[in-house]
């Protein structure tokens, strides 16, 4: 379980102090998905990493499976905008790259991540030989190699064509069924928080305070699109962030 209590959080040094998150708090039961929407620089981002130990906030609690957030855990993962990939080291290097820095073997893991999300053919290729949708699949097997119990996730499908974030969502679906880890991701996509939030949280413009909860039962099968469930909710979301 992830809980987030009373949790503020400001950048800058006196006389220039921005509040970015004013009093913020929510559960999320494991294995559960929790999606967070929102006015661009509104906060989002810095409660993400928070909870990935990047970010120390001013006030509150912040815990994972019942341990206090204190710096970066090693249990969670985190999957950012671009991928974040290297350009002068390949897929493989690129991909292996999250065990190497937290020290966890065997490397076979990040191989097979690699052969699931059908890049293992290539491993040897740099980011430059790639498109846009396999940077993210690369960026996607990096963070899959440690096998996170918590994956954190920052608009990881901005800027890509319709149809390959349709395909790379249908995959974070189905990675999150099979693999049981708790999702938390941060998005501007109303379809794409329905499609992959069991629950979302609409958040205020900056400092972010929370301004609704929507739960989503519904979710977690690919046809969830075509549903009047699907559709009811998206009106519903929309409404909401336009008041």
């Amino acid at each position: 379980m992830i809980e987030v209590e009373g949790l503020k959080i400001s950048y800058g040094a006196a006389g220039r102090l921005i509040e970015a998150v004013n009093e913020v708090g929510f559960s999320i039961d494991s294995g559960d998905s929790l999606a967070l929407i929102g006015p661009s620089g509104c906060g989002k981002t810095s409660i993400l990493f928070a909870i990935a130990g990047l970010v120390k906030p001013d006030a509150g609690n912040l815990s994972i499976a019942g341990e206090r957030v204190d710096g970066i855990r090693r249990d969670a993962a985190l999957i950012l905008q671009n991928a974040g990939l290297l350009p002068w080291k390949t897929v493989w290097e690129n991909a292996n790259m999250s065990l190497r820095l937290s020290h966890r073997y065997p490397a076979e893991n990040a191989a097979a991540v690699l052969e699931e999300l059908g890049l293992a053919e290539f491993r040897d290729r740099f980011p430059a030989e790639l498109s846009e949708g396999m940077k993210r699949r690369v960026g996607i097997a990096r963070a899959l190699s440690i096998s996170p119990s918590v994956m954190l996730m920052d608009e990881p499908l901005a800027s890509l064509d319709a149809i390959t974030q349709e395909r790379i969502q249908n995959l974070f679906l189905e990675l999150w069924k099979q693999r049981g880890f708790t999702m938390v991701f941060v998005t501007h996509d109303i379809e794409e928080a329905v499609f992959l939030g069991q629950r979302i949280i609409v958040l205020s413009k900056r400092p972010a305070q929370i301004k609704a909860v929507v739960e989503n039962p519904q979710m977690g099968e690919l046809d969830y699109r075509e549903s009047k469930e699907f559709h009811r909710l998206v009106i519903e979301l929309r409404a909401v962030m336009q008041r």
